[in-house]
C-alpha cells in the first residue's frame, strides 16, 4: 500500500536537506496535504514544493512539530524491520563503548529514532516515548526490542511531564516480563540501586557517567556538598575518592533513602550525611550556620523546558549559583550541570560569571563537557546537545 504525501511549502525543505528531522506545521502546504487528513502516528512521504520525495515521516498533526523524519529512503517505511535495523546500529555503538549492559541504548534523534529513549539495566529495558507520533507504534517497538536485546523485562516509563506538551497521557506500566521495583546497575565499577516503579521520576541518568568520574578527582580530602543529590550518583564516587565529608541535599525523602541504600552497597561508612528539604532553603540554612565547603556539586533538574521559560529559568540558575558560591571556601571548586536544552553553554558561563561577580569573587573555568557517548547528539538539532557540565574554581577578589 502506497503512503500519502505530505507536501511542503516553497523553500521549507532547507532544514531537512541540511540534516534536520523535524517538520513544523507552518511549513506544510495544507491546501495540497491538509494536516487534518492525518491521524497521530500516520506515515507519509515528505515532498518538497516541486513534488520531489525527501523521505518518510511519522505525523503528530496537532502539535507544532507535526512530523518527524524516520527514513530518507521512501522504500523503507517505519516498520519492525526498520526498527530492528536502527536498534542493531545503536547497539553496536554501545557494545564498542561498554563491557556491561548498563547504558542508554536509544537516544531519540541522535540515533535516528525521534521521540524514543531506551535505557538498559542489564536484562531490563526502560522505555520512554516522548513524541506523540511514536506512541501508536508501541507494539512493533516492543517486538523489535525483544528481538534485538532479548530482555527479561520491559518497562514503559511514560510518566514525564514533557508528554503533556504532546497531548499524551502519563503512565508507568510493565510491557513485558518482570520488572523489579529496584534495578541494580553498574557504573564506573560502582554498584547502585535505582527505583523504577515509583510515579515520581527518580530513576537513573547515564548521561553523566564520565563527568561523575571526573568530578570525584576534585574531592579527595575535601568537604563536599552534593546539591540535588538524588540517589547518590555524585556523592558516592566523591566519598570513595577520599572526601572527608559529603553532605547530600535533596527535597525527596525517597531519593535520600535510596542514596543511603547505595552507600551501604558500596560500603561507605559515616562519610555521607543527608539534608532533606527544599534545596534553596537548605543552602540558605547552611549559609546562616556559616558552613563552608571545598567542593560543591550541583546537578539540578532542567529549569528551562521551553523557550518561553528562558528568562525565569536563567534567573533560577543565577539564584542557585549564588547560593552555592556563598558556601564555598576561599579556593573552592564549583561543579555544575544543566539539562536545559535552551540554556546554552555560553549562557551558562555568563550566568556563572554574573553570580561570581555579584558576590565579588573571581571565577576560572577549568573543564567543560557534555553528555556521555551513549547519548549521541544530532549535529543539525541543537536540542539533542542538552547537557552542559562545567567545573569552576572560585577565588577571592584580590
Amino acid at each position: 500500500m502506497s503512503l500519502p504525501s505530505l507536501r511542503l511549502k516553497a523553500n521549507a525543505d532547507r532544514r531537512l536537506r541540511s540534516g534536520h528531522l523535524w517538520l513544523y506545521s507552518n511549513e506544510i502546504d495544507t491546501k495540497l496535504s491538509p494536516l487534518s487528513a492525518f491521524k497521530v502516528g500516520d506515515q507519509a512521504i515528505v515532498e518538497n514544493a516541486a513534488g520531489k520525495p525527501l523521505g518518510v515521516a511519522l505525523l503528530s498533526p496537532q502539535t507544532l512539530v507535526c512530523a518527524r523524519l524516520v527514513s530518507r529512503d521512501i522504500e523503507h517505511r517505519f516498520d519492525k524491520s526498520l526498527l530492528v535495523h536502527r536498534l542493531n546500529i545503536a547497539l553496536s555503538l554501545r557494545e564498542r563503548l561498554f563491557d556491561a549492559h548498563f547504558y542508554r541504548l536509544v537516544h531519540g534523534e541522535g540515533d535516528l529514532l525521534p521521540g524514543l529513549e531506551v535505557d538498559r539495566f542489564g536484562d531490563t529495558l526502560v522505555v520512554q516515548i516522548t513524541a506523540a507520533c511514536m506512541e501508536p507504534h508501541k507494539d512493533i517497538l516492543l517486538e523489535a526490542l525483544l528481538q534485538v536485546c532479548k530482555p527479561t523485562g520491559v518497562l514503559w516509563r511514560n510518566d514525564a511531564p514533557t508528554r503533556d506538551l504532546e497531548g499524551l497521557e502519563r503512565y508507568l506500566t510493565v510491557a513485558y516480563g518482570d520488572v523489579p521495583e529496584w534495578l541494580q546497575l553498574l557504573e564506573n565499577d560502582l554498584v547502585y540501586n535505582a527505583p523504577m516503579l515509583q510515579k515520581k521520576v527518580l530513576g537513573w541518568n547515564y548521561d553523566q557517567r564520565f563527568n561523575r568520574l571526573q568530578a570525584a578527582a576534585y574531592c579527595t580530602d575535601k568537604r563536599v556538598l552534593s546539591v540535588y543529590s538524588d540517589v547518590g550518583s555524585w556523592a558516592i564516587p566523591a566519598a570513595l575518592a577520599g572526601a572527608s565529608e559529603v553532605l547530600c541535599a535533596d527535597a525527596s525523602p525517597q531519593a535520600l533513602d535510596a542514596l543511603e541504600n547505595n552507600a551501604q552497597l558500596n560500603e561507605i561508612g559515616g562519610t555521607l550525611l543527608c539534608a532533606e528539604g527544599d534545596v534553596l532553603e537548605t543552602l540558605q540554612s547552611l549559609k546562616a550556620d556559616e558552613e563552608r565547603f571545598d567542593v560543591i556539586i550541583a546537578d539540578p533538574p532542567a529549569f528551562i523546558k521551553r523557550k518561553k521559560d528562558l528568562k525565569s529559568g536563567e534567573a533560577g540558575y543565577r539564584k542557585l549559583y549564588e547560593h552555592c558560591i556563598r558556601l564555598l571556601s576561599r579556593d573552592g571548586i564549583f561543579i555544575c550541570s544543566s539539562r536545559s536544552p535552551f540554556f546554552s553553554e555560553e549562557s551558562m558561563h555568563s550566568t556563572l560569571l554574573a553570580a561570581a561577580r555579584h558576590l565579588d569573587r573571581n571565577i576560572q573555568i577549568l573543564e567543560q563537557s557534555g553528555q556521555s557517548a551513549d547519548h549521541p547528539m544530532h549535529p543539525a538539532i541543537p536540542e539533542t546537545r542538552y547537557l552542559k557540565y562545567t567545573v569552576c574554581r572560585i577565588l577571592p577578589n584580590s
